[in-house]
């Protein structure tokens, strides 16, 4: 059984869940004959290291009782580069603007040779090519499946189930906050600010909800998608967004007077002209992509399986974190 050392970079409600998925999953990853030791957790006061292994019950106990998991104040870089790992696992927060810190933990973690799981969009909606030629030339892997769909597996369907197949288009919902949002406005005739107030008191929704209801949050898998996927060249710049924030429940009324409903679409499209938008849709009620609450929902055109649909929660610690490990997995039977 081969021994992968990793790191998790980051401890907020992503790498909580990493960790208490990896505690979960213990026994079923030794049957599988994959030895997992997490050797160091960082987060934005310090690091706890331990080259034996942490135990992650100790650790977690920890963030929650002081705020952090820090029992020194080594940086998160210093983590990645003097601390002896196969494998680092980015969960910092996502920023749009400058790709930071993900970008410059990812890098570094590629010129130290180690492979990258990461469920951080923004490094991937900046420089997606920089990033893929930096992890090839350096020959480790890099996988991002947790950047997308949450627990709904649309990067490694595209990749590995339907290889063969040409993807001729994607379309769907890829953010679990503006379905609530519309759903609820649509079944209770509820304003627009009225149903964000609720969505945010229950956790669903953002103090600053700008990522979520603008569509940049969408527009950010997009671009994944269209890299990764199709082979595009683009970034959050080439995207058309329009977000949700415009919709009132009179249109949600007529809409559902028509046996529609409106949802947040983010669709790719790799013809002879390309598209990649997002914007709010009419769907008809029977549609596929009209799935309800938080759900995400992907339709995938295909040139010889034909259109498959996957939906599942695309948001939410514990599901992020499902979505790594499949990932940490993948990379742990390709080294074996």
């Amino acid at each position: 059984m081969k021994t992968i050392r990793l790191s998790i970079i980051g401890f907020g409600a992503v790498g909580q869940g990493v960790a208490r998925v990896l505690r979960i999953k213990r026994d079923y990853l030794v049957r599988s004959g994959i030895d997992i030791l997490v050797v160091a957790v960082t987060d934005s006061r310090g690091a706890c290291i331990d080259q034996n292994g942490l135990d992650l019950k100790v650790v977690l106990q920890r963030k929650k009782e002081s705020g952090t998991v820090a029992t020194s104040n080594t940086s998160s870089l210093d983590v990645i580069k003097n601390t002896d790992h196969d494998l680092v696992i980015e969960a910092t927060p996502t920023d749009i603007e400058t790709g930071e810190p993900g970008s410059t933990h990812i890098f570094e973690s590629f010129q130290h040779g180690r492979h990258v799981v990461t469920s951080n969009k923004g490094p991937l909606a900046l420089q997606y090519k920089r990033l893929y030629n930096e992890a090839k030339k350096n020959g480790v892997m890099f996988r991002f499946e947790a950047t997308v769909g949450g627990a709904m597996p649309i990067l490694n369907l595209a990749q590995d189930i339907l290889a063969g197949n040409r993807i001729i288009s994607i379309e769907g919902i890829l953010n679990g906050t503006c379905n609530y949002i519309l759903s609820r406005m649509a079944e209770e005739s509820l304003s627009y600010k009225h149903v964000l107030g609720e969505a945010q008191e229950l956790g669903i929704a953002e103090t600053d909800p700008t990522y979520d209801v603008e569509g940049i949050d969408t527009a950010c898998k997009l671009v994944i998608l269209a890299n990764a996927i199709f082979g595009m060249d683009v970034a959050y710049n080439d995207v058309e967004v329009t977000g949700i924030t415009n919709i009132t429940s009179e249109a949600l009324f007529l809409a559902n007077v028509e046996k529609k409903v409106i949802r947040l679409i983010g669709e790719v499209e790799d013809g002879n002209k390309k598209i990649i938008r997002v914007a709010p849709r009419l769907v008809p009620k029977q549609h596929p992509l009209a799935v309800g609450g938080t759900l995400n929902v992907a339709l995938l055109k295909t040139d010889i399986a034909g259109p498959i649909c996957i939906n599942g929660r695309g948001a939410g610690s514990i599901e992020t974190a499902s979505a790594i490990l499949s990932d940490i997995i993948a990379i742990c039977r390709k080294n074996t």
